[in-house]
């Protein structure tokens, strides 16, 4: 047995824990736990923890149903949550999914990054992530109604009068006890909205941090008397939920992105990264906004990206190229604005990676910077200036994404056709639906 997993074994005993909860996500990116007995670990370590997986949506037929998960000794981490005695009493840990034999799941989110990673090794880089993620607090949730906001604050407020006033301390405090270490968090611009962004990692730990990050941000919410709701678009007239995205290529310890005597001190691998984001941001937009509510959000006007740009400091572009730090290499690297907060993180930042690498790969030249506010151009306009338009529905990103050979190879056969197919039904389901903006315009025709 190595030494992390006897850290684990011991760190056990001595913080006297009595469940160790095992999680991994299902394709869409719902948290998936199982809860086992300490004493039950050393063997779970060895042989995994055995399931159906045919139960979990988009892993296996039931004729191959039997299925493992393995958990990763080096995620783990002690949960914030106490007994009534003030012990501690749950850890979690994530884990790989495997088959019989020992292989892989390529149903597995987790492996489609790691492979995806695995490539970007090959061409001697590896990635790291730093995600801004927002969020709203609402006071309540009923199905059928309208929600409410948990505070009327807006941009950077720092006095409002919410129902959570200590959350975002709360959160912070929990999320750095776990090992998930925050940079910034302030209010968003609309009630109710937060954001709170994570310290970077390596892209792998960061999709990690971001379901954990998830789950502790809704438990949290719920001892402070709110709701937490990730759902890209919320309210009509306020702007959605992104899920920034912070990206590098790292060579060893140099940044592959920077280039000290380029104007923009961005290097020829970071323009030929940022050219293949935007050639096939299209391709990968189901992925990256992955629900019908998605495509709310990215509409003109609000304050989200409507087609294929890029631009230093230029925040109404897809990707902008931070310049807060002109000389520090370390920091050059490139945000991508199209993701939201409820997409699955190991899906996402596998398609984006795939899309940069591809840029590397082919050699893609960087088209000219966007200067203007391309938020207020048409589409027409937009497209006369040579921006490529993004899907406006989950429908037209559907389409986009059947027909693209990057993500197919990227997601692999299993998830690619699963994904598709539960998205159709999502899109045909949303279709059929008579909205009450249709019967309050339509009735009386």
């Amino acid at each position: 047995m190595d030494r992390q997993k006897e850290f684990v074994l011991r760190s056990l005993e001595e913080r006297e824990i009595r469940f160790v909860r095992l999680w991994f996500t299902d394709i869409l990116g719902y948290l998936k736990s199982v809860a086992i007995a300490p004493a039950e670990l050393e063997g779970a370590f060895e042989e995994g923890i055995g399931f159906d997986g045919s139960a979990i949506e988009g892993f296996s037929r039931v004729s191959e149903a039997d299925t493992i998960a393995m958990p990763d000794p080096t995620t783990f981490q002690v949960l914030p949550w106490t007994t009534s005695g003030g012990h501690q009493h749950s850890a979690r840990m994530f884990c790989d999914i495997l088959m019989p034999d020992g292989t892989p799941s390529w149903a597995d989110p987790r492996h489609v990054l790691r492979r995806q990673l695995g490539k970007a090794g090959d061409l001697g880089f590896s990635c790291y992530v730093h995600p801004e993620i927002e969020f709203f607090l609402m006071e309540k949730f009923e199905a059928g109604s309208p929600p409410i906001p948990a505070d009327t604050g807006g941009y950077f407020d720092q006095a409002v009068h919410d129902s959570a006033p200590n959350f975002r301390r709360h959160a912070i405090e929990a999320l750095e006890s776990v090992g998930v270490s925050v940079e910034f968090s302030h209010h968003e611009g609309a009630p109710g909205q937060q954001e709170i962004d994570l310290r970077y990692a390596d892209a792998l730990s960061m999709a990690d941090n971001v379901m954990t990050f998830r789950y502790i941000v809704k438990e949290v919410a719920i001892d402070e008397g709110v709701r937490a709701t990730f759902m890209p678009k919320p309210f009509r007239d306020q702007p959605g939920s992104a899920m920034h995205t912070h990206m590098s290529l790292f060579e060893g310890d140099t940044n592959a992105f920077h280039d000290g005597d380029d104007p923009m001190q961005l290097s020829a691998v970071g323009k030929a990264f940022i050219a293949g984001v935007l050639e096939h941001a299209g391709e990968i937009s189901a992925i990256t906004n992955q629900w019908v509510n998605s495509y709310k959000r990215l509409i003109r006007g609000g304050e989200a990206p409507t087609s294929s740009s890029w631009g230093p400091s230029n925040r109404s572009a897809l990707i902008r190229v931070p310049m807060y730090t002109p000389n520090k290499a370390s920091s050059r690297r490139v945000e991508i604005r199209s993701p939201d907060s409820a997409c699955n993180p190991y899906l996402a930042f596998a398609v984006l990676l795939a899309a940069g690498l591809r840029g590397i790969e082919k050699g893609y030249e960087l088209p000219p910077e966007a200067e203007e506010d391309v938020w207020s151009l048409t589409p027409a306009e937009r497209r006369a200036m040579g921006y490529k338009e993004l899907p406006t529905s989950l429908g037209d990103a559907l389409v986009a994404m059947e027909q693209s050979e990057l993500v197919a190879e990227t997601l692999g056969e299993h998830v690619f056709d699963f994904f598709l197919r539960n998205k159709r039904r999502e899109w045909e389901a949303y279709r059929s639906q008579v909205t009450p903006y249709e019967l309050e315009t339509s009735l009386s025709l």
